[in-house]
Parts: structure tokens; sequence; C-alpha cells
């Protein structure tokens, strides 16, 4: 089982026993903290996809250390004109080690599609989309006819 989480403007694919390096958080060493953030969730039978996030998941995690990443040298220089300039800089992150992936309240992908409960409007749509909306309904349309004509045989069809 795994999950995709999104912290600090990145996302992370994360299992149980994970140990993952996010941007600097808030939390200090042995803090449990839980990333609600949750893009997507795959375990042996479905996978479910937020829209956005998904609602009720979350990831555990606890805080294994706060540090910063090795220094990294920006150095500019520009020839014969006696410019050079050295930079360093070193990241600071947080350590998490992920303890368990939480699918509270979730329904599995499948059940997310829903059949539309609102009546279709025919006369906004194009010939293209009544047509394909006629074969998907089982309706039997001249497809050379006008707009008006194929709106009629479907609403007929549907009284």
């Amino acid at each position: 089982m795994y999950a995709i989480v999104e912290t600090g403007g990145k996302q992370f694919r994360v299992s149980k026993g994970d140990v993952i390096r996010v941007e600097k958080l808030t939390a200090s060493e042995g803090d449990r903290i839980e990333l609600d953030r949750v893009l997507m969730i795959q375990n042996e039978a479905e996978t479910t996809i937020g829209n956005p996030y998904i609602q009720g998941a979350s990831v555990q995690a606890t805080v294994a250390q706060n540090g910063k990443a090795p220094k990294v040298v920006i150095y500019k220089y520009k020839s014969k004109k006696n410019y050079r300039k050295k930079q360093g800089h070193r990241q600071p992150f947080t350590e998490l080690s992920i303890e368990e992936i939480l699918m509270s309240g979730v329904k599995s992908a499948t059940a997310a599609v829903k059949e539309p409960t609102e009546k279709v409007s025919l006369k906004s749509m194009k010939k293209a989309e009544l047509i394909e909306y006629a074969h998907a309904n089982g309706i039997e349309i001249d497809e050379k006819a006008t707009n008006a004509v194929i709106i009629e045989t479907i609403e007929a069809a549907i009284q």
C-alpha cells in the first residue's frame, strides 16, 4: 500500500516505514504530524484518486530530524572584468518517518462515478454532441438532419 502526498509544494510517494526529506516544517524532533493533502492511495485491491485531495485520508508521520542539506556553492564570474562572486547555500529540511496511511471514510474510485441526476440541456449542445448523446442512449436518429430535428427526436424518445 502506498500514497502520494503533497507537502512543501512537492509530491512524494510514501509507504509505511519510509523515511523522506521534505521542505522545512515547524515541528520539532519526535513530534507526530499528519499530512492531510493526500492525492492518491493504492492498496492491494483498488486505487483511490482525489479531486484534488482525498477527503478524510491522511498520512501519519514522526519527525526524525530537522537539518540542513550539504552546501551548494554558487560562483559567478565574468572574464576580463575582474568580477567574481562566491556564495553558498544550505537548504533546511525536515526528515519524516512514515508511520501509517489512514483511509477513514474513503469510497473507492469506482464508486465516485455518479449517474447524472440533472436534465441535460440539448439546445446548448453542438450537432456532434447531440449525435453522440443519441447513440449513447440507444436512440436512432438521422445524422444528416438539422439540430432542431435531432433535438425533437431525442426528446420524443426520452418521454
